[in-house]
């Protein structure tokens, strides 16, 4: 297994353990969370980089990478509505985006398309990535009961905007997805 490999398995594993963490009940169960997804998601930014640098990409980081990243992503916003820093039925939407394009992503694959990432998509990740940080470093502010003023008005000021921002890039670059490949997806096998 080449070096990019072991990065995204090590990302998954990284997902069990920020899952559990999250569970804790320790007042620094936030902070350790949110350093276990920034490390996380640097992995994903460093198996990419390598295996495209290296030219060490294979069939499994093409499955595992993406696959890794969706786990990762709905792990955390999962963990936000435990948490009660984000409604369900946003978190619904995101997740159920990705498994979409996901199944998109398959079906052009089993009639022999690939389809690249969108610049789009790379805002969505990116916003949502944010969103997520945002939300764990309240979670932590909340846990240690650091400026509770400030907690209450990142909450209102920052965190809620930003996942009203990502939903509605998550949901646009779907459509956007979806709308430049209806043709692929309406065809017959």
């Amino acid at each position: 297994m080449n070096l990019p490999n072991k990065l995204t398995v090590g990302r998954l594993l990284l997902c069990l353990v920020f899952t559990l963490v999250l569970e804790l009940s320790s007042p620094y169960a936030g902070l350790l969370a949110f350093f276990i997804f920034v490390v996380a998601s640097l992995t994903d930014w460093l198996d990419g980089y390598l295996a495209r640098r290296l030219r060490l990409v294979t069939d499994l980081g093409k499955l595992l990478d993406p696959l890794a990243d969706k786990i990762l992503v709905s792990a955390a916003y999962i963990g936000l509505v435990a948490h009660n820093l984000a409604p369900a039925w946003i978190v619904v939407f995101i997740i159920s985006r990705e498994f979409l394009i996901t199944g998109l992503r398959m079906l052009a694959a089993s009639k022999g398309v690939i389809m690249a990432a969108e610049r789009m998509g790379k805002h969505k990740t990116i916003s949502q990535i944010v969103t997520v940080l945002i939300g764990l470093a309240l979670l932590s502010f909340h846990q240690l009961n650091w400026l509770p003023a400030f907690s209450t008005l990142m909450e209102v000021w920052l965190l809620k905007p930003l996942l009203w921002l990502t939903l509605f890039i998550t949901i646009y670059s779907g459509a956007a997805y979806f709308v430049k490949n209806y043709r692929m997806v309406l065809a017959e096998q």
